[in-house]
């Protein structure tokens, strides 16, 4: 840890976590996701009014981000996200989702600690914290939830906060994964569903248990593949998808030519 104490205010607003920024871009994106997306959502009473939560999702899509927030933020939470770095540096795009209290991340770098650190202060702060735990869209070919990277379950574990699993199936036919180019018409149907808090009291005060953290992070991307089993009506592979195991890159769009 960098030894420096980072503070964030208690979330505000209607919904909570939500400011001028947040309330801006929710303005102009909720009715171009209402126009575009036929809306599926299931479990969202599970989400907790207030207090300090995790939510997690799978990653199938540049949408995600997006269509998640809509439910997060229609059904009373504004959340805060770990996000990649470079964008925000997108003009206009990048001040709009600084100023909504995102965070940025230097992925795969000796810098992504700080986004770690980050994280806990939004929780300490009490707001509801986004993560994808796969780190970037998933390369299973037949887009179910790969191996998750540990920094949730070790951020759960060491905060005792509750981590809500969530799926996601639909953003992929908006936007294919990697893709630039944006399904509009005729709408196409997203599902989200929210789950029970997953139980992690196993692993209590193992934080920095390696097999530990390894055990609750499998815990975690089980529940995500139970939920996504739900609404694809299909079992998910029995051995999941290992990127560390392929010669694919760990993060980036892995279709492009090499």
């Amino acid at each position: 840890m960098s030894g420096r104490e980072i503070i964030y205010d208690p979330p505000k607003g209607k919904p909570l976590g939500s400011n001028f920024a947040f309330k801006l871009g929710a303005g102009i994106m909720r009715p171009i996701l209402n126009a575009v997306v036929k809306r599926d959502w299931r479990g969202a009473e599970k989400l907790p009014k207030s207090g300090p939560a995790i939510v997690v999702c799978n990653h199938l899509s540049y949408l995600d981000p997006l269509t998640f927030s809509h439910f997060l933020y229609n059904n009373g939470r504004a959340p805060r996200y770990l996000g990649k770095e470079s964008v925000f540096r997108i003009p206009v795009i990048g001040w709009v989702i600084k100023g909504a209290g995102q965070i940025p991340v230097s992925r795969e770098s000796k810098d992504a600690i700080k986004g770690y650190e980050h994280a806990i202060a939004v929780l300490k702060a009490g707001h509801l914290l986004g993560v994808y735990p796969e780190g970037t869209l998933t390369r299973d070919e037949n887009l179910w939830p790969m191996k998750g990277k540990t920094g949730v379950a070790r951020l759960a574990l060491q905060t005792e906060v509750p981590v809500y699993p969530c799926a996601s199936w639909g953003p992929e036919r908006v936007i294919p994964p990697y893709g630039r180019k944006i399904k509009l018409f005729p709408r196409t149907k997203v599902s989200v569903i929210m789950g029970d808090p997953v139980d992690l009291s196993k692993w209590k005060g193992k934080a920095d248990d390696l097999v530990a953290v390894e055990e609750a992070t499998e815990a975690i991307m089980d529940e995500i593949t139970k939920l996504l089993e739900v609404i694809r009506g299909e079992k998910a592979p029995s051995t999941r998808f290992d990127p560390k195991k392929s010669n694919l890159p760990r993060t980036g769009n892995f279709k492009k030519k090499r």
